[in-house]
């Protein structure tokens, strides 16, 4: 960012005001200036990557209906969701019942350079095209397809961002921020980060964007905070490689807990691939105690959606106004049916992935071609 004669100019806090704009000197400044006892604790849960019936399950048993945040409603999560092999009939359900359904690109290119070295155009054809093809074929008309993050959390500088602002995205969740007490709060792009750019050849925009950044705060996997040497935190919970037994996870979710509870109650995210829970019953087995247990303790909890941080830092509540406050009672709790309990099969080929037939699930009807890149409704017209 140094090097960038026309980089960020840093946080002015007479300048950026809420609700457009939010930023702090360090980035772990409460917005609206509650008082941390005042502020209700946020945990976002996410998942990334297709949504199929490898998942489907374990998302219905850990949101069941009867996890409930202290407003009465359903707790909810956001799902970065990748193009080959989701079934869109799924995606239109988890969204159906509140969850926030956000992209991560169509092809989930393997190459890690790709991303960080992509253009502006690049970006647009992978993530606005993934909103096309999820709000085509889960037939999501809301416009609530607002977040975006890069795979392998792989950072694409200005570009990204430029993409993000012309294609009208809210948010990023792909900048991890390096393990520090107090964590960082979210923040908007106009001014520059509050940390430093972290990881192995990142490449993290330098100039302003208006765009909020839902930071990824490392955790720390520490077994014992108070006197174990530093360790290195990690982002995504699959990464924290030393976490070996339920109990292990069981301790790692609670002192991460704490340690934002009991600072600044920055909103604390829980990122995960699926297969981790799934392939680790005893850590699934963790991970639902611990949900019910917060949710039994604390009256000041609230397991919510990205877009829903937003809206709270948008307009900061105290944890006795946040019950009725408006943008957290959407889909409070969801009765009904499925939009369809047979989706369509569709077998489907494209000449941009050549020799593969790909099944596409969907509750519209099939499409002539497997969408992609050049393609994404699927119609064949390049």
């Amino acid at each position: 960012i140094e090097n960038d004669p026309n980089r960020a100019p840093p946080c002015d806090e007479n300048v950026c005001q809420l609700p457009d704009c939010f930023c702090s000197e360090d980035g772990t400044t409460i917005p609206g200036g509650l008082p941390a006892k005042d502020v209700p604790m946020m945990i976002t849960i996410t998942f990334d990557d297709a949504i199929n019936n490898n998942n489907i399950d374990l998302y219905k048993e850990i949101f069941n209906g009867k996890r409930k945040n202290p407003n009465g409603c359903d707790i909810k999560a956001t799902y970065f969701v990748s193009h080959k092999y989701t079934n869109y009939s799924a995606v239109q359900e988890t969204h159906r019942k509140g969850h926030e359904i956000a992209v991560h690109s169509i092809t989930h290119n393997d190459e890690e350079r790709f991303w960080s070295n992509a253009t502006v155009d690049d970006w647009a054809k992978e993530m606005a095209g993934m909103r096309i093809i999820i709000e085509k074929y889960a037939n999501i008309t809301d416009n609530s397809v607002v977040g975006v993050r890069a795979p392998y959390l792989r950072v694409g500088g200005n570009n990204q961002f430029t993409m993000m602002e012309e294609q009208a995205f809210l948010y990023d969740s792909t900048i991890t921020a390096p393990l520090s007490n107090p964590p960082l709060w979210p923040y908007t792009m106009y001014f520059r980060m509050p940390h430093r750019c972290h990881g192995n050849l990142q490449s993290c925009p330098t100039r302003s964007h208006a765009v909020w950044e839902m930071v990824m705060n490392e955790l720390d996997r520490r077994e014992d905070p108070t006197n174990d040497e530093y360790l290195p935190g990690c982002a995504m919970v699959d990464s924290c490689s030393n976490i070996l037994t339920g109990d292990q996870f069981y301790n790692f979710l609670n002192h991460n807990f704490d340690r934002h509870y009991d600072q600044n109650r920055a909103p604390l995210g829980l990122y995960f691939h699926a297969a981790w829970l799934k392939n680790n019953p005893e850590f699934l087995d963790a991970f639902l105690y611990w949900i019910d247990e917060v949710l039994s303790n604390h009256n000041d909890v609230y397991f919510v959606t990205m877009t829903q941080v937003i809206q709270w830092i948008q307009n900061p509540r105290t944890t006795n106004e946040v019950k009725n406050f408006e943008p957290w009672r959407e889909k409070c709790v969801v009765e009904g049916q499925p939009a369809c309990w047979v989706p369509h099969s569709c077998k489907l080929t494209s000449k941009e992935v050549p020799g593969e037939t790909i099944n596409l699930q969907t509750c519209v009807r099939c499409p002539n071609n497997y969408p992609w890149v050049n393609d994404p409704t699927g119609d064949g017209f390049f």
